[in-house]
């Protein structure tokens, strides 16, 4: 394996168990303060600040106003999409623990990257075959394993 493609790999992971507690942190300051809505400003308000103190320290260029106000604005809503996201996590990690919602977001995102592979939105398409198939139904039953909605009551 290319040594490349394994630190990859272990950042993805390792990137990948900080997302619960994120989301456990984000809960315990919005039951602490004001609730789900302001957890979720106060964590994008921290990461903007983190991503700006990077930049500078970086000296990475911006671009122009000219270019920002070119891009199409579509293209905007991944910031919007991270919103929501953190928000949805702060809002469910209470109800559904943080492994719930973890396997939960996993299983969605899996979905939602096999069709958006599979049309080619955004790239080049990677047509949805029986074995990705099968692994992201085996994801989905791992969720349901894990959350037990059976068991809710």
């Amino acid at each position: 394996m290319h040594h490349w493609l394994l630190l990859s790999i272990v950042v993805a992971v390792l990137v990948g168990m900080l997302l619960p507690l994120q989301a456990l942190l984000n809960a315990r300051v919005g039951a602490l303060t004001q609730g789900a809505l302001f957890a979720s400003f106060l964590s994008f308000a921290v990461g903007t600040l983190a991503l700006a103190l990077v930049l500078l320290v970086t000296r990475t260029p911006l671009p122009t106003m000219r270019t920002l106000t070119s891009l199409p604005p579509w293209l905007w809503c991944g910031g919007l999409i991270g919103a929501v996201f953190v928000f949805c996590g702060t809002l469910l990690v209470p109800r559904l623990g943080a492994a719930g919602m973890i396997c939960l977001i996993v299983a969605g995102q899996l979905a939602g990257s096999l069709l958006l592979d599979h049309y080619g939105v955004l790239a080049q398409p990677r047509p949805v075959d029986a074995v990705r198939l099968a692994g992201a139904v085996l994801v989905g039953i791992g969720a349901l394993l894990v959350v037990r909605p059976w068991q809710a009551g």
